[in-house]
């Protein structure tokens, strides 16, 4: 009888790397729907996509891990809710370097060029690269001191003797008259003025008619 020879042992497969699926977790297929509406609406996988088709054709896309990538965005959001604007504070540094660099080399295009429609195109692309970097420099100095907001209040302050009217004609102003409003008080006792208009309980009285003649009636 011959002995069953040993099964060859299959070593699991390796795991692709970089990942390019995106995960879905969840107990239940309820749980990863939900799951996945949150991921899709989620502010770290909107800048993985323009991350990931931005750098689709320098080479460095193929090479993101999608999973370690979600992780690294939602780790930088975290770090600004705790108050680190450390990261934050590192790229718009090296954002500012970047464009100055951006604006040497655009100056030297533009120097190159013999036309002037040529050198004028150059030289406002570089001219508009260092305005930027200035607006960076200066977001980063915003950061770096911020600036104390205050609430004022408007105050109407006038040097001198000051005048409101409100709704009052011009020609009563121009005779130097002093209109009184129907809401004020009138007389030197300070009294409302009396309503000589009927009340409406008043109004739905009959009044009184005269008296009927003799009603002459059949004698039976």
């Amino acid at each position: 009888m011959m002995a069953n020879k040993p099964k060859k042992l299959v070593a699991p497969e390796a795991e692709k790397f970089p990942r390019k699926e995106v995960p879905i977790y969840g107990k239940t297929k309820a749980d990863g729907r939900v799951y996945f509406a949150k991921l899709v609406t989620s502010s770290e996988l909107a800048a993985h996509r323009v991350i990931n088709i931005t750098e689709e054709k320098s080479g460095l896309g193929v090479s993101i891990d999608v999973p370690n990538m979600l992780e690294q965005l939602r780790n930088q959001a975290a770090a600004v809710n705790r108050g680190d604007l450390s990261e934050a504070e590192g790229m718009l540094m090296n954002q500012a370097t970047a464009l100055q660099s951006l604006f040497a080399r655009l100056t030297e295009r533009a120097m190159d060029k013999d036309s002037i429609p040529a050198f004028e195109a150059f030289m406002r692309m570089a001219l508009r690269a260092q305005n930027q970097c200035r607006a960076t420099l200066e977001a980063l100095a915003e950061i770096k001191n911020p600036r104390p907001v205050a609430f004022v209040k408007q105050a109407n302050i006038a040097h001198g003797p000051q005048q409101i009217n409100n709704g009052v004609p011009v020609e009563s102003l121009a005779h130097g008259k002093n209109p009184i409003s129907s809401n004020e008080l009138s007389g030197g006792s300070h009294e409302l003025l009396p309503d000589t208009r009927a009340s409406a309980l008043e109004s739905r009285i009959d009044t009184p008619v005269e008296a009927v003649g003799e009603i002459y009636r059949a004698t039976d």
